[in-house]
């Protein structure tokens, strides 16, 4: 295909992003058991980066992207700002409202209702990237963004938590402080929620170094250019990350500073390596599922959570359908390889009624 289509055109390479790492997302929420999981589709317990902490950073960077592609747009035809912001608004209380209720329905319907969570903090990330895309220069946005990435380090790693001194373990440090002190309802561990209050600050920056990457992106035409520029971009970033993690470590938990820059640096290489594949190459039918997961994103996410009773927990005879199946695959297969297997054919039920609104050109946008 032509390599100087222009940055007009439609980057199939980002959509085809976002919906593998939906369907990252979902395969590992949902094994077939949490006894039997493969090391690198365990999140880390602390410090540590695996596969499965790359998926939510991921999509926070994708959120990025979009924002500049989206408002970019409409901002170009000169609609008011105004009218923009409350669809923003708008918008954010939707997606956080239906993560709470998902939260409830996890929870059985049962209260204290648990208030963070990841549509929350998507949504709270939406709304930070999209006001300052408005409303910041690039000049700003990258300062606000140093000053979250530097005050958090120091914060978490030389300032004493009150009561505490200098900690960072799971039992203490700042953000489970302060999630304790603020957070409102139950959390997701005992005493913090990793997608808590003050972990969120530094989540915001991923979402900026992703709408960076994008106007990155936009300067240059030929998209071999463009590829190039990420590679760079997120070769930079990766460096920076891991240079940081000496002093503060990769840590999903706390969303720590380091992890920022590495998880974006390495979207952004990824991103890179698939603009080549798909946009200049127009290699594009390997990646036809994620585009068909990506066209409905949160469609899918949700979807997940709905099936996760009928399919978990509704016994049918002795057990759930996910007993079953664990019960006759772990007959003549390793566990591990059971409980993975559940979650690809899990996965693949959810691309099914994504798929069909896709042939359909049925594309829900919250």
């Amino acid at each position: 295909m032509n390599s100087e289509r222009k940055t007009s055109k439609r980057l199939l390479s980002l959509d085809a992003l976002r919906g593998f790492t939906i369907a990252g997302m979902i395969l590992v929420n949902v094994p077939g058991s949490w006894n039997h999981v493969y090391p690198l589709l365990r999140h880390a317990k602390f410090n540590g980066l695996t596969l499965a902490d790359l998926v939510f950073p991921f999509f926070l960077f994708i959120v990025g992207a979009s924002i500049v592609l989206a408002l970019g747009k409409r901002l170009g035809q000169n609609v008011p700002k105004r009218k923009i912001v409350g669809k923003i608004v708008y918008r954010t209380v939707l997606i956080f409202i239906i993560g709470l209720f998902l939260n409830w329905m996890s929870a059985h319907f049962t209260f204290p209702l648990r208030v963070a969570g990841v549509l929350q903090r998507i949504a709270l990330c939406y709304l930070a990237g999209s006001l300052l895309f408005i409303y910041a220069s690039q000049t700003v946005q990258i300062i606000i963004g140093l000053v979250l990435l530097l005050g958090y380090w120091i914060l978490t790693m030389f300032i004493p938590v009150p009561g505490h001194g200098v900690v960072f373990s799971p039992e203490m440090n700042w953000t489970a402080w302060v999630d304790g002190k603020l957070l409102p309802g139950s959390m997701y561990f005992e005493t913090w929620d990793p997608e808590g209050i003050l972990s969120t600050l530094p989540a915001i920056v991923t979402t900026l170094l992703g709408m960076w990457a994008t106007l990155l992106v936009k300067k240059f035409e030929k998209y071999f250019r463009k590829s190039l520029a990420l590679l760079i971009f997120g070769g930079a970033l990766l460096i920076a990350g891991l240079l940081l993690s000496s002093s503060f470590p990769l840590n999903k938990n706390v969303w720590s500073s380091s992890y920022v820059l590495v998880t974006a640096g390495l979207a952004s290489m990824l991103w890179s390596f698939m603009i080549y594949l798909m946009d200049q190459k127009g290699w594009v039918r390997w990646a036809k599922p994620g585009m068909v997961f990506g066209a409905n994103a949160i469609t899918a996410y949700i979807l997940h959570y709905l099936l996760y009773y009928p399919l978990g927990y509704i016994n049918f005879g002795s057990g759930s359908l996910q007993s079953h199946f664990m019960d006759v695959f772990s007959g003549f297969l390793p566990q591990n390889l059971a409980s993975l297997l559940w979650a690809v054919v899990y996965v693949v039920v959810c691309y099914i009624p994504v798929w069909l609104m896709y042939r359909k050109k049925v594309f829900v946008k919250i």
